[in-house]
């Protein structure tokens, strides 16, 4: 007998196309029979050792977060419910260009330091592992929900090259390329990059294009946070769009939004970029998250040249009160790169977390707030942050606009990424919220999306870009990767206020075929593994 039998479901498939009522059966991880409309045919219906009565419910694939920044907080976390809860069955991380694997001993300090505002400083996590198939091993000992990994093209940079902003030898350009062929033939499902954050911004597109044309030759994809989201952003998008036409390589566009005040109702113009693009034969898809504020690291908002050199170079830059003013007079006069071209505006730059705890009076409150209360300047309030918190602070950006974020997720090749950044006291709700406020939100309140769109969106959209045969659909033989949610009141529980708040409407879900949310509670089941390259 069977292990298990969801009875009476509403069917939504992932396939875009009508739900529909049946029992499904789940044996050995997998999907091994659908019975449609078993109650009302009147036929014999299934049996299984475990029945859940899924009658009220939508039975979907498990969305799969196409953008996240959990690889750390898997292995430290093993309830993991911020993700579990939400239905998210796999995650895609290695995200920004700039992540643990590969590395040496120099490489691996010097990227704790850097992204510790996203991951922490791993104080707490056992680095036995050096390169992209070791991580992934590491992974399969048991985690929350499945992973799959892009290699991060700043980390390989800062191992081939160093964190200085020049161009590459032809022999540290070779090492490149074969540190990027052994992450592909160890499992990783693409390479991406952080062409704001250092070292990998200092990249030039024909180096891009190099790297990018070994990762075609495995079946991967380019999954670039490109040059600009501000100032330059239809630029940026074009750019990548060219350079990886000229590798012919897969583009996925990380968080394709268009914000601050120059793109404000812009989204148009990008969409019709890539319209152009797909009709000339590309093949791109893109992500992004519900919600208008961005979220990132203080420090990223600094010129490119305050960066170079890594994070001690730019603690002594920070430190040195001429070579200070010149980073100020960049960022607020000129408009820095790290800040998409875009002169700060103090008052849309909210601190979300520090990693001393006696800086906790500076979270929840903008950079500008602050400053007032304390009768300094936005610029000597972020200076210290930086300095004391040796980098950590992380911040939300509110610059991004409504009529921009329902646009981009009409689009037929986009995909749901939460762009989750775990850290910090008051974290971006996104981390929390991204998969429910899609369906409660966009698509049971504001209708932006139906139903069946959406979970198409979440499920067999990302699951076609990973090249992954058996997941992203409830099909007989597909993986069991499964969430059950009632659409009339899943939602988002996290708000900017209370930002760790779990979502409602989402009782049960399943890694594997096993219940990894059961009745609304996490389990104690560790059913993720690695997912890895499909070979061609």
């Amino acid at each position: 007998m069977e292990e298990l039998v969801i009875r009476d479901a509403d069917v939504v498939d992932g396939s875009g196309g009508d739900s529909y009522r049946a029992d499904v059966v789940v044996d050995g991880g997998r999907i091994v029979s659908i019975v449609k409309e078993a109650a009302a045919a009147g036929c014999q219906r299934p049996e299984a050792r475990r029945e859940v009565d899924a009658e009220g419910l939508i039975l979907a694939p498990g969305f799969i977060d196409m953008h996240a920044h959990s690889d750390l907080a898997l292995l430290r976390d093993p309830d993991h419910s911020a993700k579990a809860a939400q239905g998210v069955t796999l995650e895609v991380i290695g995200q920004d260009g700039l992540s643990y694997a590969p590395v040496d001993d120099r490489t691996l300090g010097e990227v704790r330091r850097a992204i510790a505002g996203w991951n922490g400083p791993g104080d707490d996590v056992d680095f036995d592992w050096r390169s992209v198939g070791e991580y992934l091993d590491r992974l399969d000992r048991g985690i929350a929900v499945n992973a799959a990994y892009l290699i991060p093209q700043g980390t390989v940079r800062a191992l081939a090259v160093g964190w200085d902003d020049r161009e590459a030898t032809p022999a540290e350009l070779e090492r490149m390329r074969r540190l990027v062929a052994e992450g592909m033939e160890q499992g990783a499902v693409g390479m991406s990059s952080g062409l704001t954050y250092t070292p990998g911004m200092y990249a030039k597109d024909a180096e891009l294009t190099e790297l990018c044309r070994v990762v075609a030759s495995y079946g991967g994809y380019y999954c670039p946070h490109h040059r600009s989201y501000g100032a330059g952003a239809l630029t940026a998008y074009e750019e990548m769009v060219e350079l990886t036409r000229q590798a012919d390589c897969p583009l996925h566009l990380a968080h394709a939004t268009m914000n601050f005040g120059v793109n404000k109702g812009r989204a148009p113009e990008l969409l019709t970029l890539l319209d152009d693009a797909l009709a000339a034969g590309a093949d791109i898809t893109l992500d992004t998250y519900p919600y208008t504020p961005g979220c990132t690291t203080l420090v990223a908002l600094l010129p490119s040249w305050a960066s170079e050199g890594g994070p001690e170079r730019i603690l002594e830059r920070l430190a040195d009160d001429d070579t200070a003013e010149r980073i100020r007079h960049h960022m607020e006069e000129i408009g820095a790169d790290g800040c998409h071209g875009v002169p700060v505006e103090w008052e849309t730059i909210e601190i979300s977390g520090t990693g001393d705890p006696a800086l906790a009076e500076y979270v929840g409150r903008t950079v500008l707030e602050s400053a007032r209360l304390r009768g300094e300047t936005p610029w000597a309030v972020t200076r210290r942050l930086l300095l004391t918190d040796r980098l950590a602070p992380t911040i939300l950006q509110h610059v991004g606009h409504e009529e921009n974020v329902r646009a981009i997720m009409r689009h037929r090749v986009h995909t749901g990424g939460s762009d989750g950044i775990l850290q910090g006291s008051k974290p971006h709700p996104r981390a929390y919220g991204t998969f429910p406020h899609y369906l409660g939100h966009y698509v049971r309140e504001l209708g932006v999306l139906s139903l069946e769109e959406c979970v198409a969106h979440l499920t067999s959209r990302p699951a076609a870009r990973l090249r992954l045969p058996d997941r992203g659909l409830v099909r007989e033989g597909y993986r069991a990767d499964l969430v059950l949610f009632d659409p009339a009141t899943v939602a988002a529980g996290s708000t900017f206020e209370d930002p760790r708040v779990l979502p409602t409407g989402i009782p049960y879900v399943l890694v594997d075929g096993r219940f990894v949310m059961e009745d609304g509670r996490r389990t104690d089941v560790l059913a993720g593994r690695s997912v890895r390259r499909t070979p061609r």
